[in-house]
């Protein structure tokens, strides 16, 4: 899907001090990436911390920032996990009005086989109103979904519309652009990777440090499907220390501190995740500062 080409990004949900979700800085961060070229939003991702934000305010966070968008950009939510008859009842359940794809992480914690992997999207591809993106992410959910398994999805179910691949290994996204169905859009979920795949023949990426930087990076990504190797590089150089600055202890710790040094959020998180260390917010406020 056309739509899907180009920069998205995994929002973070900002909070308030008393730990509740601060919706005035969401419509603000929101406005800020619709004004800076990003091309799509993805709601409740894992930067989002969708583990730890309850139905209720879900649905309240897609209403603000639907309302914010009005339309202007696609939205992507997340629903995902490893009780496959609990995600189809999710998706089911849910007011996907306002929704253009569904970003499904590959099961955690379960550790299934690649037949396993197979037959949980199988069952979400079949149920799903709303096409799929697939989410592998293996250094959280402990097991790769091979090439040959998304591909072998991609191939069988042609509302299964792209995968983000985040494995950060260069040969599985290789082996993806190699063999991918046409249609199929290899997405890249590692900022620090994003434009070699996509210099490679990926559709782009679905970024983190995108939301702090959103014309940076999309441009970034835009150099890069043109071809524009060397421009898009120089782009890559300046953010090459934030982009590893924000992983380096815990995501979204690190880009909420990012976002607060940009005053655009707050930089508080939910339990059991704890704010950036005093050390790695120093190293993040001089970089914004010290940007050009």
């Amino acid at each position: 899907m056309q739509k899907f080409i180009g920069t998205g990004v995994a929002l973070v949900t900002p909070f308030n001090t008393d730990k509740s979700v601060d919706f005035v800085a969401l419509a603000k961060l929101v406005e800020f990436n619709i004004d800076n070229g990003i091309n799509y939003l993805v709601i409740n991702g894992t930067t989002g911390e969708s583990s730890t934000v309850s139905k209720k305010e879900r649905q309240k966070i897609i209403e603000v920032v639907a309302s914010i968008n009005q339309e202007r950009l696609p939205l992507v939510l997340g629903i995902g996990g490893n009780n496959t008859a609990a995600v189809i009842e999710e998706i089911q359940s849910e007011d996907l009005s306002l929704i253009d794809a569904i970003l499904s992480v590959a099961p955690y914690y379960s550790k299934p086989t690649q037949e396993g992997f197979y037959q949980h999207f199988k069952a979400i591809a079949l149920a799903s109103p709303k096409p799929i993106i697939l989410y592998n992410v293996p250094g959280r959910t402990s097991k790769n979904m091979e090439s040959s398994t998304t591909i072998r999805l991609a191939t069988d179910f042609s509302n299964i519309i792209a995968v983000k691949e985040a494995g950060n290994n260069v040969q599985q996204y290789l082996e993806l652009i190699k063999n991918k169905p046409k249609d199929f859009l290899i997405i890249s979920g590692d900022d620090d990777l994003a434009l070699n795949v996509v210099l490679a023949g990926a559709s782009g990426v679905i970024s983190v440090i995108g939301q702090a930087f959103p014309k940076e990076f999309s441009t970034l990504i835009n150099l890069g499907l043109q071809g524009n190797n060397k421009d898009a590089y120089e782009i890559h150089f300046k953010l090459m220390e934030v982009i590893s600055l924000i992983f380096f202890e815990n995501n979204p710790a690190g880009i909420k501190a990012v976002l607060q040094a940009l005053d655009l959020t707050k930089d508080e998180v939910r339990l059991p995740l704890v704010k950036a260390s005093e050390e790695l917010q120093k190293e993040i406020v001089n970089f914004v500062k010290n940007l050009e």
